[in-house]
């Protein structure tokens, strides 16, 4: 039996809880406020917003996490000179652990907006920081301390579809299964559920919600908050994948007041491939999420603000009495005012056309191939539909963890869509087997689960059976643009017009209404490759700035 692998905190753990010396204290005070505690007191409560980064001046702090039966776990003590936090503080969210005072403690606490500040004036002081604040939030989703408890069964198409929404967000969370968990069934009568009403999620301030949708868990665990609705940014950028964010950080460093949205998680697309190998600066790769998530903090770094989920239904011109301001339309009802707009919205995964695709989808028909996924599927055989470069990143991953990948390609070969280097790689694997030129033809399962995939091949009209209970998609995509019709223009495709295909003497990313910007894959005519959306990203915020200059009264 191989041994258990390591937890960072033993791998990292002088990363992760460094120690400052009193010099480097002395050159953060300016940016904090002190305060003290009373032997027993809360620093800070799991579920409620702590007041920032706390360095502890003297005195000692226990921190701790609950396990799942809510026992108090110690995971670190803080004396003189480390410092109390996580990546909670850096955008004012609600704290993941509970600190007590034992005995008097002194401290100096800087708020998120000072440490903001910190982390860009202290070059060398923030980056050691800032380290230690994303190793602390990998540990607690290494744990899965702090966050939400789902209580329902593996298999559920609810328990996949929050698990999915709470690790594609980067928030720690715990699943119990009440078929073989002691404190599943405990919660179920603790709180007297009906099984039929499962899953429930155990929010960390103690609220009980029945089968939430994500909007609603988001708000129960401060993932997301209220917009000022009286504020008005500088920017509107919605869509958080590759495009979305490379415009929020490169805003964000140079000073423009920046909101980002996005209906679901930040990354997009690329936060679901499994490696990306062709992204410049990365030679060994680098899993789709963790490429998104350091720029998802990186924004936030730069005091970029998140609404994440909050999707963005329409899109409001200037009016006479607000001349130089859009208003962004949100689903639940809130609006958002900015001086400018980037549309980064990118595209929804396209549906396989076969009968009753719709019962599978909650559980065994999948858009992307992250650890969940490859934990679902583990030793057995899975489909793959699609040729592109997304298709043979998942196949590769995947079959790393099943027995076997039939990867079903419409076309002769792959090489007409596929990257040599996927290419070699998927014909070096032994446990992928490609069917060109065949098409599902067939889905078969009960109650929500599917039990075997049939293809067809074109040449021979030859139909293949096989027992497989998890499908892969990967397809292709159309432009998530709905939202906009009417607004501005769009190609026959649903695509967005941009610089002179939208209008005479436009710039090269402008669509056709001033101020409204478009990039990343939601483009007409971009070129689909994470590293040509950031691009776009980067310079869309010069045109910005260029537009915001002339419009300021």
């Amino acid at each position: 039996m191989p041994a258990p692998k390591p937890s960072i905190i033993d791998t990292r753990r002088h990363q992760m809880f460094p120690t400052l010396v009193l010099a480097e204290i002395e050159r953060l005070r300016r940016f904090g406020v002190l305060r003290s505690y009373g032997p027993g007191e809360a620093l800070v409560k799991v579920g409620e917003v702590g007041a920032g980064l706390t360095i502890i001046l003297a005195g000692e702090v226990h921190v701790t996490q609950h396990d799942q039966s809510g026992r108090r776990e110690l995971i670190v003590t803080h004396g003189a000179g480390a410092f109390m936090g996580e990546l909670a503080q850096l955008s004012g969210r609600p704290a993941l652990v509970d600190a007590y005072a034992q005995g008097p403690v002194d401290v100096l606490i800087i708020a998120p907006e000072r440490l903001r500040t910190l982390l860009v004036a202290e070059a060398e002081l923030g980056e050691r920081i800032m380290r230690a604040l994303i190793l602390r939030r990998v540990g607690l989703l290494e744990a899965g301390a702090g966050g939400p408890v789902i209580v329902g069964r593996a298999e559920s198409g609810d328990v996949l579809r929050l698990q999915g929404f709470l690790s594609r967000n980067g928030h720690p969370h715990q699943t119990l299964n009440p078929d073989t968990d002691p404190e599943a069934k405990a919660l179920i009568e603790r709180f007297q559920v009906d099984p039929g009403q499962l899953p429930i999620v155990v929010c960390p301030a103690g609220q009980v919600l029945r089968n939430p949708g994500e909007d609603e868990l988001a708000r129960c665990i401060g993932l997301v908050g209220a917009i000022d609705p009286n504020r008005v940014y500088d920017v509107a950028i919605v869509g958080a994948g590759p495009a979305g964010l490379a415009t929020a950080v490169y805003a964000g460093s140079e000073g423009l007041s920046a909101l980002v949205l996005d209906c679901r998680a930040f990354g997009g697309q690329a936060g679901a491939s499994a490696r990306i190998e062709n992204y410049l600066g990365f030679p060994t790769g680098i899993t789709g999420m963790a490429l998104m998530a350091r720029a998802y903090n990186q924004a936030q770094k730069f005091g970029v603000e998140m609404a994440i989920p909050d999707e963005a239904v329409g899109l409001q011109a200037p009016v006479e009495a607000n001349a130089g301001e859009y208003v962004l339309r949100l689903f639940n009802e809130e609006r958002v005012r900015a001086r400018s707009v980037v549309i980064a919205s990118g595209a929804r995964y396209r549906r396989l056309n076969v009968a009753n695709l719709d019962e599978f989808e909650a559980s065994s028909v999948h858009y992307w191939a992250s650890p969940l996924e490859g934990k679902l599927c583990a030793e057995q055989e899975v489909a793959l539909v699609g040729a592109g470069n997304s298709a043979g990143q998942a196949t590769v991953y995947l079959a790393s963890q099943a027995a076997k990948v039939w990867l079903i390609v419409r076309g002769r070969d792959l090489e007409a869509s596929m990257s040599r280097y996927l290419v070699d790689r998927i014909a070096g694997l032994s446990n992928v087997e490609v069917v060109t030129q065949a098409q599902i033809s067939g889905l078969e399962g009960s109650n929500g689960m599917l039990e075997a995939v049939r293809w067809r091949r074109a040449a021979s009209g030859e139909e293949i059976r096989r027992p497989i209970r998890h499908l892969f998609l990967f397809i292709g995509a159309d432009p998530n643009s709905d939202w906009l019709s009417g607004w501005v223009k769009l190609d026959a495709k649903g695509f967005v017009l941009t610089g002179e295909q939208a209008g005479a003497g436009l710039q090269l990313l402008e669509t056709s209404r001033r101020g409204v910007y478009a990039i990343g894959d939601v483009r007409s005519g971009s070129v689909k490759r994470v590293a040509a959306a950031v691009g776009e990203g980067a310079q869309v915020v010069s045109m910005l700035h260029g537009f915001l200059s002339k419009s300021t009264p």
